[in-house]
């Protein structure tokens, strides 16, 4: 095996906390190599010491045997590994071009607009990413973003590449289109670490997987000698039983509703009625209208024709919304779930601020209690209330998203794609948020490209182009749910 990437002995600690333990990895010239591990296990700290933006307390990083470049020396690690991060670091406000070439416009002399557009044409071409490149980042979709950043890596000549959680806000069919792209850079020669909690797509995309738990290296093996249970056990460290899902019974209180429900290019015609103690699932494809849908549920988005009842007031906006009754779990945690300086207390009791104390000035003791509780119900790992959300692992902060989202006990809640991102563990407790949520006397609705999510759901509405097209009970099988999410009529 000839060796591209390899992190020996490597030790790395933040105050009192250790992050890495030494801790290695190895990563053979041309594989794609998986590395999974629960939140907190130590994958993002080997990121930022294998991409050169942290040195290791102890041990050392090796790129064809050869010692990593000083950290100080940026265009060396460039040309070494990129790693396209969960997060996008695409500027919205900035072209196509423009991104790919940030703080590389020209040779030093003046910028020419004209030859930049060209080489980013090429650019793009060269790795056959379908992206005009006179187009606003902002405009593109997610796939979109992330191909363009995996162009971009690749353009300072990087033939090792990170892909941290890049399917976590992809459907099937762009996570499909993705996988074809990385097969045929594999075909090129260049070396993959995938970082996932999907561990389907482990054994689907990579070659070798290396597994950390608590800061420490467990095991490194062929993906093809690793079966699914022995992976999950070898990341929680115990043997891990499948997620029960509750059995009940819907009440005939009606919590959630909408009548006639239509929003120009996303869906036409929604009915949907939603009663208390039962869980809906939206399903569908990307541009099938469920997350648009979602999102008007909330307020969000204003339909065009319709109405949306929460415990029988019209949703007008978000704020009558939560007046309403209605929690919500959003799409994206980094932009519109969390506010990343604040304190997890902070962000867990936003919607109950008001109740908090008197004449608009927050009791900090009240809210402190309050936050308490909900760590403690969440189970979310964190050194206590006051710590700042943006430093927690991605399963903790989801977490803390849920706390905002049950803090006042809610009667009807929204979830979009609840899981995505986090660990086998962290979807657990989760999912058991959401069946809590329901058992004490909520109506949830719950988006989700997991088909493992959607089985806690009583029925699940399947849609197609913008329109419900199968209103599917429980005890569906994944071929029935999968044909009807793409439109194919049994």
């Amino acid at each position: 095996m000839k060796k591209h990437v390899e992190a020996r002995n490597v030790v790395k600690r933040f105050g009192p906390t250790t992050a890495l333990n030494n801790a290695g990895i190895v990563i053979a010239e041309g594989e794609t190599h998986a590395l999974i591990g629960r939140n907190g296990a130590g994958k993002s700290t080997l990121v930022s010491i294998l991409t050169g933006l942290q040195r290791p307390d102890e041990g050392e990083v090796l790129f064809h045997g050869e010692p990593a470049p000083a950290l100080a020396d940026r265009d060396a690690w460039r040309r070494q590994v990129a790693c396209v991060y969960q997060k996008s670091t695409i500027i919205p406000a900035l072209t196509v071009a423009e991104n790919l070439f940030l703080n590389r416009q020209s040779d030093g002399g003046p910028i020419s607009w004209k030859a930049l557009r060209a080489r980013a044409r090429d650019l793009l071409e060269t790795y056959q990413v379908e992206v005009d490149a006179d187009a606003l980042a902002g405009d593109l979709s997610v796939e979109q973003r992330q191909l363009v950043e995996i162009a971009r890596a690749l353009s300072f000549g990087a033939r090792f590449i990170i892909l941290d959680e890049p399917t976590a806000q992809l459907d099937g069919p762009a996570i499909e289109r993705l996988f074809e792209r990385m097969r045929a850079l594999r075909e090129q020669g260049v070396t993959m670490m995938y970082i996932s909690h999907h561990l389907d797509e482990v054994y689907e995309i990579c070659q070798s997987v290396t597994v950390f738990r608590d800061a420490t290296h467990v095991i490194t093996k062929p993906v093809e000698d690793l079966p699914h249970q022995a992976l999950v056990d070898a990341m929680t460290g115990e043997a891990t039983a499948a997620y029960v899902h509750r059995s009940r019974t819907a009440g005939t209180d009606v919590v959630l509703s909408a009548e006639n429900l239509t929003l120009s290019g996303k869906y036409q015609d929604i009915e949907l009625v939603i009663r208390q103690g039962e869980v809906v699932g939206l399903a569908g494809s990307g541009s099938s209208g469920k997350v648009g849908l979602a999102e008007t549920l909330v307020g969000l988005h204003k339909p065009d024709a319709g109405q949306v009842l929460v415990n029988g007031l019209k949703i007008k906006d978000v704020p009558s919304a939560l007046k309403a009754g209605l929690g919500f779990v959003p799409q994206d945690r980094h932009h519109e779930g969390f506010v990343p300086l604040l304190s997890v207390g902070e962000n867990a009791t936003i919607p109950i601020a008001h109740k908090l104390g008197r004449f608009g000035i927050v009791s900090p003791a009240r809210r402190r209690a309050k936050a308490v509780q909900m760590i403690e119900d969440l189970d979310i790992k964190t050194e206590g209330p006051d710590q700042p959300v943006g430093d927690l692992s991605g399963g903790n902060a989801q977490k803390v998203v849920f706390a905002r989202a049950l803090v006042d006990d809610p009667k009807a809640l929204v979830v979009i794609n609840p899981t995505a991102g986090v660990d086998v563990k962290a979807k657990q407790a989760l999912l058991g948020a959401v069946e809590d949520a329901v058992d004490r006397g909520a109506g949830a609705v719950l988006v989700s490209d997991e088909l493992d999510d959607l089985r806690i759901c009583d029925r699940v509405l399947v849609m197609f182009h913008g329109r419900v097209v199968k209103d599917v009970p429980r005890g569906w099988s994944d071929h029935e749910l999968v044909a009807a999410m793409e439109g194919i009529q049994e």
